[in-house]
């Protein structure tokens, strides 16, 4: 495969600010530093985005997730890894990524309300949002996999 654009250097400002955005919410909020490796890579195994599905294993092993964990991600609901709160992160992350026809039920956002703030579930909403672009331009561009990895300082990883 090989890529199609490189939308980093054909929009450095536009991706400079979604990275942003990205570091944003995960530096401003404790607890999307925690889980922002899973959900990240929840939702590029949903959106078929292999580019993003490596980078975010490499930063998840780099920030010490454990690997079972990671291989556990795509089948969360059966896997008893997870807490209750990243449960719930990774549930609403699946709504957000696959939008019903229907919209997101109440019902889950009651189950996701007895877990999280407005304001946690605002900044976990924002870093679905995020990483939901990421992935549609990773998909149109069929960015490869490994190939950003020096730019964004995953090479330390050594998984390529």
């Amino acid at each position: 495969m090989s890529q199609r654009f490189d939308y980093f250097a054909l929009s450095p400002e536009a991706s400079s600010k979604l990275g942003e955005l990205s570091v944003l919410l995960t530096k401003k909020t404790p607890f999307l530093a925690e889980m922002a490796h899973l959900i990240t890579l929840r939702a590029s195994q949903m959106n078929g985005c292999a580019f993003c599905v490596d980078i975010h294993v490499k930063e998840a092993k780099l920030h010490g997730e454990r690997e079972l964990r990671l291989h556990h991600v795509a089948v969360w609901r059966e896997s008893t890894l997870f807490s209750p709160r990243e449960r719930a992160a990774l549930e609403w992350t699946e709504a957000l990524t696959q939008l019903s026809p229907h919209g997101v039920s109440d019902a889950l956002y009651a189950s996701v309300r007895e877990q999280f703030s407005e304001q946690e579930i605002s900044d976990l909403s924002f870093l679905v949002v995020s990483i939901n672009g990421w992935n549609r331009l990773s998909v149109a561009a069929r960015a490869v996999p490994g190939s950003a990895d020096k730019r964004i300082g995953l090479t330390e990883a050594n998984l390529s």
